[in-house]
């Protein structure tokens, strides 16, 4: 079945690449990952499975768990997935940099881009409150295309579902994806107390912080960093508990980006 010999060519493909040396990478080794993608994108032609290998990635790193794990699930064989600084949407003049600097890089790689970034919540330009990071995208050429969602979390699950999720109380929920747990301490870089009584009060977010855990990742990572986890709680004021979720919005916003410009 084609599914099999898919399932087979992914394990070869994330094998291969696993083996690859950081540096002095051999011409052969190159060429054989380049026949079997070229491959695997046949099969899944075949069978209509989508491909992301005429794609590179440019997301911001707060999602680079999700990613990286679509990446090793062999949902993803985009050609490059380039990440900017996790929580830079505070920083818009960093942001817009280091953005324009991965989609240059990624189009070294691909002709087409997906940029894994929201649109209303993730670029704030306090300068210039009309320019959009839609804006920042379009000045990069043509073949660049962001995601369908408003920020990280609306990627992972639609204001429908996270109400759901907080049984008819999504407003009074902060949620959080897992990257904002793992790179907490660049995401509120420089915060202090003040800024979390301020920015999580209790008496808003009655069902406290959630983690939208779509990766199997929250079990391991608050025994193992449970100090961490524990201080981060307290410095927001919240109790902090995961909701596991599947990647499927996830996986279908950035399916439907190839698919409408195939």
């Amino acid at each position: 079945m084609n599914t099999d010999r898919i399932s087979r060519l992914e394990a070869k493909v994330a094998g291969l690449k696993e083996s690859m040396p950081a540096h002095s990478l051999k011409p052969g080794m190159m060429a054989e990952l380049e026949k079997l993608e070229e491959q695997l994108q046949t099969e899944r032609k075949r069978l209509g499975k989508v491909s992301f290998n005429s794609y590179a990635i440019v997301a911001c790193g707060t999602l680079s768990p999700e990613l990286n794990y679509l990446k090793r699930d062999g949902f993803l064989d985009a050609k490059k997935i380039l990440f900017t600084r996790p929580g830079r949407h505070e920083n818009y003049r960093e942001l817009e940099s280091s953005l324009i600097k991965q989609i240059r890089k990624g189009k070294e790689y691909a002709e087409n881009i997906i940029v894994v970034y929201g649109g209303k919540y993730c670029y704030v330009n306090s300068n210039d409150p009309c320019r959009s990071i839609d804006d920042v995208i379009a000045e990069q050429g043509r073949g660049i295309y962001r995601i369908n969602a408003s920020h990280c979390v609306d990627m992972l699950a639609g204001r429908n579902e996270r109400d759901a999720i907080a049984r008819g109380k999504g407003e009074s929920a902060c949620w959080l994806t897992p990257g904002w747990l793992m790179f907490r301490n660049q995401v509120y870089e420089d915060r202090d107390k003040g800024f979390a009584v301020e920015n999580f009060p209790a008496h808003k977010y009655t069902e406290g912080a959630i983690v939208l855990d779509g990766i199997g990742f929250f079990d391991s990572y608050s025994v193992e960093h449970a100090e961490e986890v524990l201080d981060f709680s307290d410095w927001m004021g919240l109790p902090v508990k995961a909701h596991k979720i599947s990647l499927n919005r996830f996986k279908n916003l950035l399916l439907d980006i190839v698919k409408h410009h195939q």
